[in-house]
């Protein structure tokens, strides 16, 4: 299959690339690196020529109320150019319990690009993932200094980057789901374990402290953004991915 994965560059897209081309299939990146521009149309029908899939793995400059109309400007732009190319299966990667924290800007532009591509021309489908383990750093960094590190005591599930991609790669060349699957990893922690985990890992001898108010992570409240029953479960637990 021929497959164009826009940002196809990035931490997620190029391993899909790669997943997809050992795989057997044409797998093309396509990022503003490229020449392709999702908010200006620019570069977009000559990459999408003869696709028979397309995979959308870009994200908002922004994660503030700006967000919201990059992803209808790009959705709008992408599946209009998916149409015209004839493409059977468009897939976006989202996030597990988006549409349960309408507090938050970002998430509220993730829902809404899920809402864009269900009502679309193309066949799609959604994969929603949890929390990156390749993010958990920065997010410790938001809430820190030379001692302390406050965090939220809201359940994560850190999920591998590469076991992400590998799904995508999987649901990309597979029939349409026209619905979502939810990927998370094998382990949920409360986000302040996650730090103490994180921080022992790499010999830091920070404290962590409880903060309920901390950091984006204190918007969302109980379990919103675990999986549920019906979700794959992605093998790459968090201690073995540290080591």
């Amino acid at each position: 299959m021929k497959i164009a994965v826009i940002g196809g560059t990035g931490l997620i897209g190029s391993q899909v690339v790669r997943d997809l081309n050992e795989a057997g299939h044409e797998a093309v990146p396509h990022s503003l690196s490229t020449g392709v521009d999702i908010l200006t149309g620019k570069g977009l029908d000559a990459a999408l020529d003869g696709a028979d899939v397309v995979v959308n793995l870009t994200n908002s400059p922004t994660f503030d109320d700006a967000s919201p109309a990059f992803f209808r400007t790009s959705m709008d732009n992408l599946l209009a150019a998916a149409e015209r190319a004839g493409a059977g299966h468009f897939v976006i990667l989202s996030i597990v319990g988006v549409d349960q924290v309408p507090e938050l800007d970002y998430y509220l532009a993730k829902t809404l690009q899920e809402d864009l591509l269900k009502a679309g021309p193309v066949p799609y489908s959604i994969v929603r993932a949890t929390q990156f383990m390749e993010f958990m750093d920065a997010t410790l960094s938001w809430t820190a200094d030379d001692d302390t590190v406050r965090l939220p005591s809201t359940p994560l599930q850190p999920v591998a980057a590469a076991d992400v991609a590998a799904t995508v790669a999987e649901v990309a060349v597979g029939s349409p789901l026209d619905g979502t699957l939810d990927l998370g990893g094998p382990d949920t922690y409360p986000l302040d374990e996650i730090g103490r985990i994180t921080l022992a890992a790499k010999g830091d001898k920070r404290s962590v402290t409880v903060d309920d108010t901390a950091g984006m992570f204190a918007v969302p409240q109980g379990d919103v953004l675990t999986t549920k029953e019906g979700a794959r479960i992605a093998p790459t637990r968090y201690t073995d991915w540290l080591k």
